[in-house]
């Protein structure tokens, strides 16, 4: 059996806490240890008891939810973030600290359920969460077929009306699995939503081009298209891409 997910939530407000600490407890993995209502309070708190995840709040008083961010990343066991919050403007910013996931006020059940799954298989990478992934492969549909493509070898997927097509180095692929569940199986191999219609792997991307109105298009290894990245996607993008 798998070791519970040690939990802490910090947020200055004590209904959102009690709100946020209700939903995780539907969650058997999940083990909530304590609760932190300041910045200050939540490094304090991850030192003394190195949970594996911190569920955080942006907006509270003298020290932010990023600066906590910043802190908790540099502790010598830092746990995993999860950003919690009202306010989707600093959604960009909080993937520069390696956040898990940018959950929005009030929560999405659905989405919450997400979060949990990737908060799962990065602390439980062997977790076999997926039929057909025992072998690490990616286990796609397509025309009463079933292939299993190494994800180094997928480039980008895109979702074009009822179906999806994956690009590879060595041909098409098309299924009616949706994008959204596709991310969330290709979690830990390298893959970036730049758009709500396209999911590209960083490790071929060659290109970044601005196109007009903030948006950018960007290119990919060995393909001639380029892809559209929504402006709400290049500053977390171009966090990910650099040194």
């Amino acid at each position: 059996m798998e070791q519970p997910i040690r939990t802490l939530i910090a947020d200055d407000e004590p209904y959102s806490r009690d709100e946020l600490k209700h939903l995780l407890g539907e969650y058997p993995s999940i083990q909530i240890i304590d609760e932190a209502e300041s910045g200050e309070a939540t490094i304090m708190k991850a030192i003394q008891m190195q949970p594996d995840v911190v569920f955080l709040d942006v907006e509270m008083p003298k020290m932010n939810g990023m600066m906590a961010a910043k802190a908790l990343m540099e502790l010598k066991k830092a746990p995993l973030v999860v950003f919690a919050t009202a306010y989707p403007q600093f959604a960009a910013e909080a993937f520069r600290y390696d956040a898990v996931d940018y959950l929005l006020k009030p929560y999405d059940e659905e989405q919450l359920q997400e979060t949990i799954k990737r908060i799962e298989k990065k602390l439980h990478p062997a977790k076999d969460l997926d039929p057909g992934k025992s072998t690490g492969k990616l286990a796609v549909e397509s025309d009463g077929e079933i292939y299993y493509l190494e994800p180094k070898d997928l480039l980008y997927i895109v979702r074009d009306e009822k179906l999806t097509k994956l690009i590879t180095k060595s041909g098409e692929f098309e299924t009616k699995t949706p994008l959204k569940e596709l991310e969330s199986r290709l979690i830990g191999y390298g893959f970036f939503r730049i758009h709500k219609s396209f999911l590209v792997n960083l490790e071929h991307v060659t290109r970044l081009s601005p196109w007009f109105n903030g948006a950018y298009q960007l290119q990919i290894e060995g393909r001639k298209e380029m892809l559209s990245v929504s402006r709400n996607y290049v500053k977390a993008l171009r966090a990910k891409l650099e040194i």
